[in-house]
């Protein structure tokens, strides 16, 4: 389905982000994009859907591939007709519009008219939405707005959903809450969906694969069960040692400089 073949974006010219980066989601598949801030992880969102061309970013070498056509030439216009529709990190919503108005207007990337029943499968997944359709968005939790970002793109009936840090900001119930609301999308909706989050334990918990991201590079990927046994995982990403106990922030420092990938 999606493939990206060692690619390298370059902003502004001079700055390089991305280096040589190979990944792969396949037909119905979560795929889990680990990694730390300013690793890359949003970099490469913007890679797939076209965005960066916004941001005086560009891929300079490799190729991206959905269904085997490239789309790294494209503009975000033509990927969305394609079927990729990212969700930005920080709930990105018209904050003066209607919570139905925010999802209608999602309606707008599909050539669907079935409006109303698009309306009634988002809030199949999303029932404090229905209740809250006719408040204002922006002054609704930050639970509240997520839930709208991710059903706006359900109204397009992406193929691909590119979700940027769900979790940001929220509680641990919310956050749990969503990320079973995600599962539940791609096992009903066979949406595939690339997830970015640094909550690994989350992240890897309703994921097929997952791909660790360091400093622009791919640097481990595996199925997302063993990514989850994986003792740098666990050290790292978790912050468990090999006994199950948390590791303080010293350990967890020290770690990071001998960590056996970038060795």
């Amino acid at each position: 389905m999606l493939k990206l073949n060692n690619i390298e974006v370059v902003y502004s010219d001079v700055i390089l982000v991305l280096r040589g980066v190979s990944l792969q989601v396949g037909e119905g598949q979560i795929v889990a994009l680990l990694g730390a801030n300013g690793a890359g992880k949003t970099t490469t969102l913007k890679a797939i859907s076209g965005l960066l061309r916004t941001e005086l970013g560009q891929v300079t070498r490799g190729s991206i591939e959905l269904d085997g056509k490239r789309i790294d030439r494209l503009g975000p216009e033509d990927i969305v007709e394609r079927g990729i529709i990212q969700v930005l990190e920080g709930r990105r919503l018209f904050a003066h519009l209607t919570v139905q108005e925010n999802l209608i207007s999602g309606a707008l990337a599909h050539s669907s008219r079935h409006i109303q029943s698009d309306l009634d499968m988002v809030y199949s997944y999303f029932p404090r939405l229905r209740d809250l359709r006719g408040r204002v968005s922006g002054y609704l939790s930050g639970g509240e707005q997520q839930m709208i970002v991710i059903g706006r793109a359900l109204m397009a009936h992406p193929q691909l959903m590119l979700l940027d840090e769900p979790s940001l900001g929220l509680a641990p119930l919310l956050v749990a809450e969503i990320f079973h609301i995600i599962q539940q999308i791609n096992q009903r909706e066979k949406t595939a969906i690339l997830l970015v989050e640094q909550i690994a334990q989350a992240a890897l918990a309703i994921a097929h694969h997952g791909y660790v991201m360091e400093m622009g590079r791919i640097v481990l990927d595996g199925p997302a069960d063993k990514l989850r046994d994986n003792e740098d995982i666990k050290e790292f990403y978790l912050g468990l040692t090999q006994l199950g106990e948390r590791k303080s922030y010293r350990e967890v420092k020290h770690y990071k400089r001998r960590k056996r990938w970038l060795g």
